[in-house]
């Protein structure tokens, strides 16, 4: 049974940006550019009934295409051990509101809510195994890594599989946002991601 979880895929240009940070910390496991993205929400496993009832809650929100703003790097570290190494997303008043509607559509669902607080962030490298003094010098000299914001449209129901090295995960389906409609027009179907 795969795992799940709500994320923002990215667009190419922008992870071809981060993938040019990747390198120069001795230990550290980089994530590969198909694999960035930023989580909305962990699901986790679950059975297919309660899929459908997740897909279901998300396909009813409704929310504005928004820009997303990223700015330096930073690290996550539990039990005073640094474990990943990230890009941080600025907590924009539209991604919290998108990330508001999702974690409430999951619940509405049936599923627990988040303990953890949000911080929007991109993984960029798992580094339980790299030097703590190689990961802070290296976060100080990315300190001003500053890409153009991006667009975001859409957000995406994303399955997580083991592999050998890394995690594989697949977009399963696809929820636009959309602008704000004329009175009484209808919004735009939404479509499954592609195979």
């Amino acid at each position: 049974m795969p795992r799940l979880f709500v994320a923002l895929p990215l667009p190419e240009r922008l992870r071809d940006q981060f993938a040019e940070l990747a390198g120069g910390i001795p230990g550290a496991r980089w994530v590969p550019p198909e694999n960035y993205h930023l989580t909305l929400r962990f699901i986790g496993e679950i059975d297919g009934w309660q899929a459908d009832e997740v897909d279901e809650a998300l396909a009813g929100i409704r929310a504005r295409p928004f820009p997303l703003t990223f700015s330096g790097l930073d690290i996550f570290e539990k039990a005073g051990r640094i474990h990943s190494l990230h890009v941080k997303a600025e907590r924009g008043e539209r991604l919290l509101h998108l990330q508001s509607k999702v974690e409430t559509a999951l619940q509405r669902a049936g599923l627990p809510p988040e303990r953890r607080r949000f911080a929007p962030h991109v993984t960029l490298a798992r580094t339980e195994r790299a030097a703590p003094d190689k990961l802070i010098s290296f976060v100080q000299a990315h300190n001003l890594f500053r890409p153009e914001p991006v667009t975001v449209e859409h957000f995406c129901l994303f399955s997580s599989r083991l592999g050998k090295e890394q995690a594989h995960y697949e977009a399963e389906v696809d929820y636009p946002l959309s602008s704000p409609a004329p009175a009484g027009a209808p919004l735009p179907p939404r479509e499954a991601a592609p195979p």
